[in-house]
């Protein structure tokens, strides 16, 4: 690819006492599209995907957002620069309503005094925001925006999810394992709205173990092996059986993939 990525790693080291999760690796997603990031249990995908969302710092290697260096040091600090995540536990209060999960610690104050001194928060125009976030994605099944987030399936948990990360990720979406829990018809929608996302532009780094969803909205695939980049691959040019080969070490690339 010719343009320069939107969010690049290079040599990126963690250890955890003698543990290598992270061995000198190398990361690129470029813009606009959906880059998903496979590998075995233990090969740390999990930790890079830590360190590019700041919540691990890496011991050595860089990171670059828009072809300019940037420390994370917090996945608050990762919010400030346009970089989302929606984990696999979701990070939601149940007993919370959708605009108040939308909105947290992102309140929005009231103009004027009201909200400098007293800090009251505008609770009319986080509802209007957190209406539009969610029909703009096509959650029309959610009528009440103030319902408990508990009250919701599973496919609207994640989809009120993915749409806070829409609504605040201006650069990076960063998606771990989001049909994971989820049945047929729900994982159905979290692909769409994933499609949905990167229509917009919003450039999505998708971790999952579902090889079908991975071949069906990838543009690329890094493949993770031993803490690092082994290759990336074109799931127009490779099959699921190449892909999980690569994964566990039973075949190895071409040379030309090793710097895909």
């Amino acid at each position: 690819m010719s343009t320069e990525p939107i969010l690049k790693a290079r040599n990126l080291v963690k250890r955890y006492g003698k543990v290598v999760a992270l061995n000198r690796c190398d990361f690129d997603l470029y813009p606009g599209e959906v880059l998903a990031v496979i590998g075995d249990n233990g090969a740390g995908k999990s930790t890079l995907i830590k360190a590019l969302s700041g919540a691990i710092q890496p011991d050595a290697g860089e990171i670059w957002l828009e072809g300019k260096p940037i420390q994370l040091p917090s996945p608050i600090e990762a919010r400030r620069h346009g970089i989302e995540t929606v984990y696999q536990t979701l990070a939601m209060s149940p007993a919370l309503s959708i605009a108040d999960n939308m909105f947290m610690g992102r309140e929005i104050r009231k103009p004027g005094w009201r909200g400098k001194l007293l800090k009251q928060l505008d609770r009319k125009e986080m509802e209007r925001l957190a209406r539009d976030k969610l029909n703009d994605l096509g959650l029309m099944t959610i009528q009440n925006i103030n319902q408990a987030v508990e009250t919701l399936s599973g496919g609207q948990r994640q989809g009120v999810a993915v749409a806070r990360a829409a609504a605040f990720g201006s650069k990076v979406i960063i998606l771990d394992e989001p049909t994971a829990a989820l049945g047929v018809k729900e994982s159905r929608k979290v692909l769409d709205l994933i499609q949905d996302v990167r229509s917009r532009g919003i450039p999505i780094i998708l971790i999952s173990h579902n090889m079908p969803h991975v071949f069906e909205v990838a543009d690329r695939i890094h493949v993770h092996r031993l803490g690092s980049r082994l290759c990336v691959i074109d799931p127009k040019s490779h099959n699921m059986s190449d892909a999980v080969a690569y994964m566990t070490g039973a075949k190895e690339p071409d040379q030309h993939l090793e710097t895909a």
